[in-house]
């Protein structure tokens, strides 16, 4: 499994730096489209190479995900957060009954040795 998981790391960095490679060329990333730049007055570019603008976009879309799984998720680790809670107090419940239990058999013990 190891060699298998080593296998596709490796291929997959192979196409990574092959895309690098085919996309160097130099794109302009404007913040604010231009009918935006003269209402408000300010528009930042920046020239980045292709494939950084694809690889940012990937891992972006990544975050983007991850978070909104972990924000979709939240009324599972909730639900297994109260469970956890209930049986916590349960045991705690049980090890007190059991305790109760085991006072009653003693002093029965002692009744009867106090009556023999």
């Amino acid at each position: 499994m190891r060699y298998i998981r080593y296998a596709f790391l490796g291929s997959l960095a192979v196409v990574l730096i092959a895309v690098a490679l085919a996309n160097r060329d130099m794109v302009t990333l404007t913040l604010l489209p231009a009918v935006a730049e003269e209402w408000f007055g300010i528009n930042h570019a920046v020239q980045v190479p292709l494939f950084a603008v694809i690889f940012g976009a990937i891992v972006v879309g990544l975050i983007v995900g991850f978070v909104w799984e972990w924000l979709r998720e939240h009324r599972h680790r909730a639900d297994n957060t109260k469970a956890q809670k209930e049986l916590h107090k349960t045991r705690r419940e049980v090890r007190r009954l059991k305790g109760r239990e085991a006072e009653k058999k003693d002093e029965v013990l002692t009744l009867l040795d106090e009556a023999s």
